[in-house]
């Protein structure tokens, strides 16, 4: 599906303004409501916040990904707005972000919004698309923008020349560089942590393999051989991913943010020889079986103390109805005895 499948004129705001964060997503959100494919407007504004509890969807370079999949959404949508102005939105580079695109997606199988994801995130790695964005005068110059960039870049939707390195290593069947990306939503952090690697490895003649740990699971997975003959190995993730394959290899092991913003610095470190050696993980499917059985019998504990708690007015009411009965017992027998 192609970003101008999604983004209708209605939805779209180039003179925007917001005061903050919030701000600007209530509006992102009022904009996505104009398409008329979100059937309850606070049910999906509430998701979308509650994703960037989770983590900032500003990627940095000035832009940022709100995104949210719900039922509450009954057709996939995209909405933009520019802040010439800036708004804080604690993206990974401390940065304003002035280039905003709302994803919005139904509660279905196929995902849509990570391949929107992916396709914005590819796109968003280029400064001169960066650029396009921030100049376009109206609507029509937006859409027009859009679809020579997506023209470009995924013509007929058939993978690009490789270039010379790159075509190299598939012939030798070894990279000089393999790197994973991953973060905890699995969505935009990591394709766009992987498009930079795979920018700046072009740019300087390193051939490079990126495998993604998103929410659509593995792709691009590295292989045995290929991990046997990389030089140096980058890990950028934010969450758990398998290791002990790289072990007895240098490995660079960072966070997802800096796959974004510190590409070249990755791969100087990647292939400079003097990386880590991963010495191998310790057994941590045990580690976490553990984790697992404690945590069943923390949340078997807490809710017999939580059915304690809720039964003790009865047992305490019940006790008290029990005392009275017998003291008006008591008193029966005693006027019956009196009487007599």
């Amino acid at each position: 599906m192609k970003i101008t499948d999604l983004l209708k004129k209605e939805s779209i705001l180039l003179e925007g303004h917001a005061t903050d964060k919030i701000n600007a997503l209530h509006t992102l959100v009022g904009l996505m409501a104009k398409q008329g494919n979100v059937a309850d407007v606070d049910t999906y504004e509430a998701c979308v916040l509650k994703r960037e509890e989770e983590g900032s969807t500003g990627v940095g370079e000035g832009v940022a990904i709100p995104h949210a999949k719900t039922g509450a959404v009954t057709r996939p949508g995209l909405a933009f707005m520019r802040c010439l102005d800036g708004v804080e939105f604690d993206s990974l580079d401390g940065q304003p972000a002035k280039l905003f695109f709302l994803i919005a997606a139904p509660e279905s199988k196929d995902n849509v919004h990570l391949d929107v994801l992916s396709r914005l995130s590819t796109l968003l790695m280029d400064p001169d698309f960066i650029d396009g964005l921030m100049a376009v005068k109206n609507e029509d110059e937006l859409f027009a923008l859009i679809i020579k960039a997506e023209t470009e870049k995924f013509a007929d939707e058939a993978p690009a020349e490789p270039s010379a390195p790159a075509a190299a290593a598939e012939k030798k069947g070894a990279y000089q560089v393999l790197a994973v990306t991953a973060c905890p939503t699995g969505i935009a952090h990591t394709y766009m942590a992987a498009e930079s690697l795979e920018q700046h490895a072009m740019k300087r003649g390193i051939s490079i393999k990126v495998e993604t740990n998103g929410q659509s699971g593995v792709k691009h997975a590295l292989t045995a051989e290929e991990i046997k003959g990389a030089e140096g190995i980058i890990v950028a993730a934010d969450k758990y991913v398998p290791m002990n394959r790289f072990k007895g290899k240098r490995v660079v092991i960072v966070k997802v943010a800096d796959g974004i913003n510190k590409a070249d610095a990755l791969l100087d470190e990647a292939l400079s020889g003097k990386a880590p050696i991963f010495e191998g993980e310790t057994n941590r499917s045990e580690a976490a079986a553990e984790d697992t059985a404690e945590s069943g019998v923390r949340k078997i504990y807490k809710h017999l103390m939580d059915g304690v708690s809720h039964m003790l007015p009865f047992v305490i009411g019940g006790g008290i109805l029990i005392a009275l009965a017998f003291l008006a017992d008591m008193g029966a027998a005693g006027t019956a005895k009196f009487g007599s």
